[in-house]
C-alpha cells in the first residue's frame, strides 16, 4: 500500500486521519502522573520529542516520561483551553492555552521563576506513522497570566475550556 497521501483512496485517508486523532487524544487524556505510561505508549520506539523554546530534544520514551513527571510535579493547573485541532494523514495539529502556577523546579529551562502564574499558548505538531506518534513538537509561548498586552488570544466560539484546580 502506498504511503503517499496523494495516492491514498478517501477511505484510507479518513482511517489514517481518525487513527492519528485518536492517538493524540489518548496521549493528551493520559498526560497525568497516573496515566503517563499510557500516554507514552502512543509513541513509536524512535520518538523525537522537541520543545524548541526551552531547547529540549529527547529521543527515548523513558526520557520523555521522566520529563513529563518533572513538569507535572511543578504545575498547579488552573485552566486548559483547546482552540483548534485538525489532522492530515501524517500530522495532527493542536493549538491550546494552558494556565498554571509554577510550583516547583521540574520544568527544564522554564523562562519564569517558581510562584509565577502563566498562560502558555502551545501548538503541538504531532507527526504520526501507523497510528502512533513518531514526533511531538511543542511550540510554547510563555506569558505571565496578568500581562494584558501579551495574553490576548483570539478564542473561537468552538473552543473547549476546562477549569481545573489541581497540582499534577
Amino acid at each position: 500500500m502506498s504511503t503517499d497521501p496523494a495516492t491514498l483512496d478517501s477511505t484510507t485517508r479518513e482511517a489514517r486521519i481518525a487513527a492519528n486523532l485518536a492517538a493524540v487524544e489518548h496521549h493528551f487524556h493520559n498526560e497525568t502522573p497516573e496515566g503517563i505510561d499510557l500516554a507514552v505508549a502512543e509513541y513509536t520506539d524512535d520518538i523525537v520529542w522537541e520543545v524548541p523554546a526551552r531547547g529540549l530534544v529527547l529521543r527515548d520514551k523513558e526520557a520523555v516520561k521522566q520529563e513529563y513527571l518533572g513538569m507535572f510535579s511543578s504545575m498547579q493547573v488552573h485552566r486548559m483551553t483547546q482552540l483548534h485541532r485538525f489532522a492530515t494523514e501524517e500530522w495532527v495539529f493542536d493549538d491550546s492555552i494552558f494556565e498554571f502556577t509554577i510550583v516547583g523546579d521540574g520544568i527544564r529551562n522554564c523562562p519564569f521563576p517558581k510562584g509565577t502564574t502563566v498562560s502558555v499558548r502551545i501548538t503541538h505538531a504531532f507527526q504520526c506513522r501507523d497510528g502512533k506518534i513518531c514526533r511531538e513538537n511543542g511550540y510554547e509561548i510563555w506569558r505571565e497570566i496578568d500581562d494584558e498586552v501579551r495574553v490576548n488570544d483570539d478564542v473561537p466560539e468552538t473552543a473547549t475550556s476546562e477549569a481545573v484546580s489541581y497540582t499534577h
